[in-house]
């Protein structure tokens, strides 16, 4: 059975309470809602999905792992299916076992159907890092870049890339934030599009310019899922991951070293009212080359 909303409990709630979070909160009323159910065993995936169904919004559901070297097991629902991954929704799960003394080492491990998740405790920020493997990406024919700027009603074709470190996003570089803000899409086609092109979502972007450029890169995104059961999406871990990978790559944004790595901050949200902020730091391998990255953000407790 489950239980009704409560107030952000101070200790691990009771089998089946669903808790309220926001995660990569960038203002009052910023970052995306998680409904999170941290102890979800006797739960179906029925009783998951209908969660997120009444909520509006991806769901999560920390179980006992069953695979060696895990910690817990997630899973995570849409209003309208089960997602492999989802970077906010691990990110604000782990920063609520922590609030409630459950996760106490620097380091865990979690299980999802992406596959294993590294993670690590910011004590000083008191942030919660997560890992995502090196992106793998595709450039987009032109008859399918030519779909996609249909579908966001833009006036030509641009360079698309579908990019993914779990499911795939498709990456569209638009020239500035108010061109990406002022975007209007065709939400009708966002299916079909989606369908074509093998992608779960646009993400079109534009970097930062003039006064907006700091010392550390930003980029301005905005994520239109194919079909999650709402047209707009405040913030997606995965796909700043792709975002970012896709632009180290290609050498558009600095990564730094192993003793010092440049932190990208992926700014989302904006047009919608939810003011998101996904921080992306390179991950290193033992040999000093970049080897996927984290994902990290501010985490608040409660609905906005």
């Amino acid at each position: 059975m489950i239980e009704q909303d409560r107030p952000f409990p101070a200790s691990l709630p009771a089998a089946g309470q669903v808790v309220l979070i926001r995660v990569f909160v960038n203002g009052p009323a910023g970052g995306n809602p998680v409904p999170l159910v941290a102890d979800a065993r006797g739960m179906d995936a029925e009783q998951m999905q209908d969660v997120a169904r009444t909520h509006g919004h991806e769901s999560a559901f920390v179980l006992p792992a069953d695979v060696p070297g895990a910690d817990w097991r997630l899973r995570f629902f849409v209003p309208h299916h089960e997602m492999e991954m989802c970077g906010h929704a691990t990110v604000g799960s782990l920063w609520a076992l922590r609030r409630w003394g459950v996760w106490t080492t620097p380091t865990a491990c979690v299980q999802t159907l992406s596959g294993l998740v590294d993670v690590e405790w910011d004590a000083a920020r008191q942030r919660v890092w997560i890992s995502q493997p090196a992106v793998r990406q595709e450039l987009l024919e032109p008859d399918a870049a030519a779909l996609v700027a249909r579908t966001l009603r833009l006036p030509a074709p641009l360079p698309t890339t579908n990019a993914a470190t779990s499911r795939v996003k498709t990456l569209v570089p638009l020239p500035d934030a108010a061109t990406l803000n002022g975007l209007v899409p065709d939400f009708a086609a966002m299916e079909s599009t989606c369908d074509a092109i093998a992608s779960t979502g646009l993400y079109p972007y534009a970097l930062a310019t003039g006064e907006q450029v700091a010392a550390e890169p930003t980029v301005f995104a905005r994520q239109f899922p194919r079909k999650s059961g709402y047209p707009e999406d405040a913030a997606t871990g995965i796909a700043a991951a792709a975002l970012w990978g896709h632009l180290a790559a290609t050498g558009t944004i600095a990564v730094g070293s192993a003793a010092s790595p440049v932190v990208c901050t992926v700014r989302q949200g904006d047009a919608m009212g939810s003011p998101s902020a996904i921080a992306v730091r390179p991950r290193f391998d033992a040999q000093g080359a970049v080897a996927g990255c984290w994902l990290s953000g501010e985490v608040m407790e409660g609905a906005a």
